[in-house]
C-alpha cells in the first residue's frame, strides 16, 4: 500500500517502471488477501471448513494473480530491456498508453481465465469425500476430489502453463539475457555493478516464481505430489509476495528518496 501510494504522489515515481510495480503491488495485496486471513484463522481456530462458494472465490482469487503476476513480470522485464539496450526509443516505445494496455490485458487474460477454470470446477461432480489436502483452495488439489473426468481440465491447464506461463518465463530470460550482453559493453565497472545488481535481484524473484509455479502445475502426479505440492504453493504464496516489495522497492533510491520526501512533507 506504501508503494501505491508513492507511485500516486510523488510525480519523479510516474514512469512506466513503477506503474507496472503499482500493479505488481495491487496484485500481491490481492494474492495475500485472498488465502493469509483464511489460513490464519483456520491455524488460529481449528476450523478448517470452508463454502464451496468461497473455495471458488479464493480458487479465481489465487489463479488470477499467479497469472497477473507471470504477465506482469514480463512487462517490467520488456521494460528494462527497452531502457537498458535500446535508451534512444524508450520514451517512444514505453508510451503511457502502451504501459496501460500491457496492464489491462494482464489484468483481462488474468480475469478470463480464472473465470474458465472456475467455471469448469463448477460443473464437475464431488466424490462424498471433500476433505482438500492442501492450505489453499488450490485447483490440482479440488480436481483429486472429483469423481468426474478431468482430463479436459487437465489439457486446459497444460496449454494456459505453456501460453501464460513457460513462453512469458522465456521472454524473460531473453529480455535479462539480452541486458546482461549489453551490460557487459559498458566499460565502468560502477556502472556494471550497479545494473548487475538490479537485474539479480529481479532474476531472484522471477526464478522463484515463476519457477516454482510451472514445475507445480506441469510436473506428473505422483504418489507423495501432494506434500511436494504443498510446499511449492507456499513458496510462491507466502515468499514471493515478502520479497517483491524488498526487492523492487526498499533496495530502490527512488522508493527511499519518495519516503524520505514525503515524511518532510508531514
Amino acid at each position: 500500500m506504501i508503494i501505491i501510494a508513492l507511485v500516486c504522489l510523488v510525480p519523479h515515481l510516474n514512469t512506466p517502471m513503477y506503474f507496472f510495480l503499482c500493479n505488481l503491488s495491487v496484485q500481491d495485496i490481492v494474492y495475500v488477501t485472498a488465502v493469509i486471513p483464511k489460513f490464519l484463522a483456520i491455524t488460529i481456530t481449528g476450523d478448517n471448513s470452508i463454502s464451496f462458494q468461497g473455495c471458488m472465490t479464493q480458487m479465481y482469487l489465487y489463479a488470477l494473480c499467479v497469472m497477473v503476476e507471470f504477465l506482469l513480470l514480463t512487462s517490467m522485464a520488456y521494460d528494462r530491456y527497452v531502457a537498458i539496450c535500446i535508451p534512444m526509443r524508450y520514451s517512444l516505445i514505453m508510451k503511457k498508453s502502451v504501459c496501460v494496455l500491457l496492464a489491462s490485458v494482464s489484468w483481462f487474460i488474468g480475469a478470463t481465465v480464472s473465470f474458465l477454470y472456475c467455471w469448469l470446477v463448477v460443473h464437475l461432480l464431488f466424490c462424498d469425500h471433500q476433505e482438500i489436502n492442501h492450505f489453499v483452495c488450490d485447483l490440482k488439489a479440488i480436481l483429486k476430489l472429483s469423481c468426474s473426468d478431468t482430463t479436459n481440465i487437465k489439457f486446459v491447464i497444460l496449454m494456459v502453463c505453456v501460453f501464460i506461463g513457460f513462453l512469458p518465463f522465456d521472454f524473460i530470460l531473453i529480455s535479462y539475457g539480452n541486458i546482461i550482453y549489453s551490460v557487459l559493453k559498458i566499460r565502468t565497472s560502477a556502472g556494471k555493478l550497479k545494473i548487475f545488481s538490479s537485474c539479480g535481484s529481479h532474476l531472484t524473484v522471477v526464478v522463484l516464481f515463476c519457477g516454482t509455479t510451472l514445475v507445480l502445475y506441469m510436473k506428473p502426479d505422483s504418489e507423495n505430489s501432494q506434500e511436494i505440492d504443498k510446499l511449492f504453493s507456499l513458496l510462491y504464496v507466502a515468499v514471493t509476495p515478502l520479497l517483491n516489495p524488498l526487492v523492487y522497492s526498499l533496495r530502490n533510491k527512488d522508493i527511499i528518496n519518495a519516503i524520505k520526501f514525503i515524511m518532510k512533507l508531514l
